[in-house]
Parts: structure tokens; sequence; C-alpha cells
């Protein structure tokens, strides 16, 4: 386990180094092999991540029972509150989605027009009212369980 924990340390630390050295010394270092060496921490991490969660599966599966515990979660009540969690992560990636076109049109229209500030502010209460009702779901959702 502590290889894979180091399979994705060393992409972050290679990301980290190749920034720092850019920071400093921008026209020193050579950017054609810069694409390849993202795609290579990309796809360190990803079989990093993968094999943690595997292994980690393996490990918890592996584990005794903690002693004392009344509460026993089924297939089913995971599936359940997996179910529950996707309102309130799929509304926040949409309400993320559409905040984006939103804050940069009315850093624009404010720029020209502070008048308009509190109408740009509505517009974006209304895409962030999006991840609002994602979390409503998910609560109302987890009353029922």
């Amino acid at each position: 386990m502590n290889w894979l924990i180091a399979l994705m340390s060393l992409p972050v630390a290679a990301t980290l180094g190749a920034g720092l050295w850019l920071t400093f010394r921008p026209r020193r270092m050579p950017t054609a092999w810069l694409k390849g060496g993202v795609l290579a921490n990309l796809v360190l991490f990803g079989l990093g991540l993968a094999g943690v969660m595997l292994l980690g599966v393996q490990e918890v599966m592996a584990a005794e029972p903690a002693a004392g515990a009344g509460v026993e979660i089924t297939l089913g009540k995971g599936l359940a509150l997996l179910g529950i969690g996707l309102p309130t992560g799929l509304a926040a990636i949409a309400a993320a989605l559409a905040l984006g076109p939103i804050g940069s049109a009315s850093l624009a229209v404010i720029a020209e027009k502070p008048e308009m500030f509190g109408r740009t502010l509505v517009y974006m209460g209304l895409a962030e009212g999006i991840a609002i009702y994602g979390l409503v779901m998910s609560i109302l959702m987890l009353g029922k369980l």
C-alpha cells in the first residue's frame, strides 16, 4: 500500500518541481516535453488512485469488525446513501458550469456600468440556487432513509 501512495506522490512532487523551475527560470526549461510530462503525471496519479481504491477496499474487507459496532450498512443502504449524495454533487457541478459564464459576463457589465451590480447578483443567485435545490433534495431523501 505504501508503494501506491508513493506512486501518487511522485507526480504531485514532479508537477510542483516543474512549476517551481518554470517560476524561477522560465526560459531555461524546454517546453517540448512538458505535454508528455503532464500526461505521464496524470497516468501515474490515476494508476495510483485506482490502486489505492482497489487495495483499500480489500484491506477494509479483510479488517476485523470493530467491537460494539451496532449499525451494519448493507449493500442496499450503501447504494441508497450514494444515491442520496448524487443530487448534491451533480447540482454543485451544474451550478459551477452555470456560474462560470454568468460571473464573467457580470464582471464585464460591472466594469462598464457599475449601477448594474444588483442585477448581476440576482443572476448569480439564480444559478447558485441549482446547488441549493440539490442539497435540499439530498436532505429530504436522507430523512426518508
